[in-house]
């Protein structure tokens, strides 16, 4: 019989005055003890229950401040006995000169609701704060529409509330520090470097363009982006004596058009499908294929096929992996287009920034021409390679032959590289003998004229076989770090004791433990794939200097590679594209935002980070 008295509560609570007034008897009734008649004998003694609930507007009190030139807190101070569920928590803006970012939530309690389910809930107050990107000036109004909806703990639940308020914010958004990139100053803990980016989408639209070209242009020279060198070179390499420097230059404009229009395309339905980008392309299925395609070039360019396979698979796989060596413009821009699963772990402020403007505001013009300009700044050291392929690659004969095999050993780096996201570190180490074999093999019986350069030429294949045998030493030894294959020789790391955790209920779990006891927290978002959280992992966690940083501090780790059902809840809790990001939380258990860490940062910046934000004021 609960949920019937809960329907008739609620519908008297909507339409308290007129029930109230139909069902009190008169005032010159002359026998107040007498029984009453009509209506107030049926709803009399729910008419006592239903004043037991407050009104909405007393049971949640909500107001919106400024909190700076781009920030608005939301406050609620929810009555005893109350508590307001945070999926039901909407935020929007009707003004077209603003894009509102995630909202930052404190974590909440868990309660098995009767209608909803599993629910996120508060009690007695909440503070959500909203990032607010707009272009830099004066002060500004922002109009809000907030929705939030909340019950009693005795059983009745409001409807849902719609607030429209108007925040004045302060002049000066743009020229706060950075506060989640790899550069910047954090020290006035300002808005993160991707709400910069965020803020750069929402004005001029040749200054977005430029900001993100110089975005991307920094990304060239990052481990994620490097290995396209090899394979553009490459396949300009096998053209032969037909390459000039127009023909290459003309080869890497479609390489790169192949590549950024690839790119933007996955970004775009990435974001508005609201899916984990990088994950969309770093599926296991996905790498091994790829990876088979660049050992095929391979050996194509040493001109044989090892693996045996049918006659007529053979001769098909040959025929495209020698088009796309001979430099046809159809296989370049094919290469191209698949080389954008390498530029997709490549992750910073700007594509943040941008996916987000994407799926929460629906501008999928400028979030489009954003990555687009992006994902050119991070071709155009390509670019300057097929301008100059012409006259720095040597001529047909022994040489052109020779560099058209050591393309080849690189395409095998390549895939070697690309597998070993997806395979046990031991195994990795046996996947990079095979180009260090091969390239020493390469260097010693490649050449045969007769000179001093050949003598140091062999000198270098030496050593590359060497190291070769090295790694599978290590791998059958227990190795994992391809830098120290052999474990016995290896220097070992202090790494930081990390605690896994898996669902947000566990991440609640540990933030009020560590709150409890009066200590900061450090979550880091991971994956086997993320090649910019093994630089952290190997770079930066293991630098004295940040352990020191983080002697009194939780360590939390999400491992985000299987991209399932809890791993896609704790990336939607933060908002986050994906890793590496890194938040911190203070003692008192509340995030600090603006110091998220977002991309690979170095060990000095990122303890210099890491103190502000655990000594920060919430």
């Amino acid at each position: 019989m609960r949920s019937p008295i809960r329907h008739i509560l609620a519908a008297l609570i909507l339409a308290g005055p007129v029930l109230a007034a139909w069902a009190e008897p008169p005032a010159s009734s002359p026998d107040p003890a007498a029984p009453s008649k009509g209506m107030s004998s049926v709803l009399g003694p729910a008419r006592s229950t239903a004043d037991d609930f407050l009104p909405p507007d007393e049971a949640f009190r909500f107001d919106a401040l400024a909190a700076g030139s781009d920030r608005v807190t939301l406050n609620w101070e929810i009555a005893e006995g109350y508590y307001l569920y945070r999926a039901r928590i909407k935020v929007a803006t009707a003004s077209a000169a603003a894009q509102l970012g995630s909202p930052e939530f404190p974590a909440g309690q868990i309660k098995n609701d009767e209608y909803f389910g599993k629910q996120e809930i508060y009690h007695h107050e909440l503070r959500v704060t909203v990032p607010v990107a707009r272009a830099a000036g004066g002060a500004f109004v922002l109009p809000l529409q907030v929705t939030y909806q909340g019950c009693a703990e005795k059983g009745l639940c409001y409807p849902p509330i719609t607030k429209t308020v108007s925040v004045s914010l302060p002049g000066g958004a743009g020229a706060a520090g950075s506060g989640g990139g790899a550069t910047g100053d954090a020290s006035a803990g300002g808005p993160s470097e991707q709400s910069r980016f965020a803020r750069l989408l929402g004005g001029n639209f040749f200054l977005m363009f430029g900001g993100f070209y110089l975005a991307g242009l920094l990304l060239a020279f990052t481990p994620c982006v490097l290995p396209m060198v090899p394979i553009l070179s490459g396949i300009i390499a096998g053209g032969g004596s037909r390459v000039t420097t127009s023909r290459a230059f003309a080869l890497s404009l479609t390489y790169v058009l192949g590549m950024a229009l690839t790119y933007t395309a996955a970004g775009i339905a990435g974001a508005a499908m609201g899916h984990e980008v990088q994950a969309l392309f770093q599926q296991w299925w996905v790498l091994t294929l790829f990876a088979a395609v660049f050992v095929a070039m391979a050996l194509s360019m040493f001109g044989l096929f090892t693996v045996q396979m049918p006659a007529a698979i053979q001769t098909r796989i040959a025929n495209v992996s020698n088009r796309q060596s001979a430099g046809t413009f159809g296989g370049v821009a094919m290469m191209g287009a698949l080389s954008a699963l390498i530029v997709t772990t490549c992750v910073g402020p700007a594509l943040v920034a941008a996916l987000l403007v994407i799926s929460e505001t629906g501008q999928i013009a400028r979030g489009g021409a954003a990555l687009f300009a992006m994902s050119i700044g991070m071709g155009t050291p390509l670019l300057i390679v097929g301008a100059s392929a012409g006259k720095l690659l040597p001529k047909a004969g022994p040489w052109m032959d020779f560099v058209k095999k050591l393309f080849g050993v690189m395409m095998l780096a390549v895939a070697a590289w690309m597998l070993a996201r997806i395979v046990p570190d031991r195994v990795a180490l046996l996947l990079w003998a095979v180009p260090a074999l091969s390239l020493a093999w390469l260097l010693w019986f490649g050449l045969k004229a007769r000179s001093h350069l050949v003598w140091a030429v062999r000198f270098a294949g030496l050593a590359a076989g060497v190291y070769g045998v090295a790694l599978a030493a290590g791998s059958a030894l227990g190795g994992t770090d391809p830098l120290s294959p052999i474990p016995a020789l290896a220097h070992p790391a202090h790494e930081l004791p990390f605690t896994r955790i898996r669902t947000v209920a566990d991440l609640e779990r540990e933030v009020r433990a560590a709150s409890e006891a009066r200590r900061g927290v450090l979550l880091d978002f991971s994956a086997d794939w993320c090649t910019s959280c093994k630089e952290m992992e190997r770079y930066t966690f293991t630098d004295p200097g940040v352990q020191r940083s983080l002697a009194n501090v939780s360590l939390l780790r999400a491992d985000v590679t299987a991209d399932d059902a809890d791993d896609q809840a704790l990336l939607k809790r933060f908002g986050i594209i994906g890793p590496p990001t890194i938040a911190f939380y203070g003692p008192d258990g509340r995030e600090r935002s603006q110091y998220r860490v977002v991309g690979y940062m170095k060990a000095d910046a990122f303890a210099a980070r890491a103190r502000e934000a655990l000594q920060a004021p919430p």
